[in-house]
């Protein structure tokens, strides 16, 4: 649920940019998001179309870039992607199950399209 406040950001953010440039619509968000951020893609979508309704943002498409998660085991260095977000984070060459989040977490808004 917390894509509701999210997404009443994001509207915010766009509305105050596209302001700033004296633009008369947004075209397009685009947006990173990162594989363990939380953040659901289909609500940021659903809610978007709601709250933007009667804004210069009401037709805006919304583009979403996922970045995987990136892991470091904190034993024998090795960088690795997890095969599965909710299981044990296990290093593959060692098996080391101590490691750092190295990405996955981003969320923000890359760049706007106005018109």
């Amino acid at each position: 649920m917390h894509e509701l406040g999210i997404t009443e950001n994001i509207i915010s953010i766009a509305l105050d940019k596209a302001g700033e440039a004296q633009a008369s619509r947004v075209i397009q968000v685009n947006l990173v998001i990162g594989e363990l951020s939380g953040i659901v893609p289909d609500c940021i979508q659903f809610y978007f179309g709601l709250l933007s309704r009667d804004t210069i943002a009401a037709e805006a498409v919304l583009r979403f870039e996922r970045i995987p998660a990136q892991l470091r085991c904190r034993t024998c260095s090795t960088v690795f992607h997890p095969a599965d977000e909710h299981a044990m984070w296990s290093c593959p060459e060692c098996r080391g199950q101590s490691v750092e989040i190295l990405g996955g977490r981003e969320f923000y808004i890359e760049s706007l399209e106005v018109e």
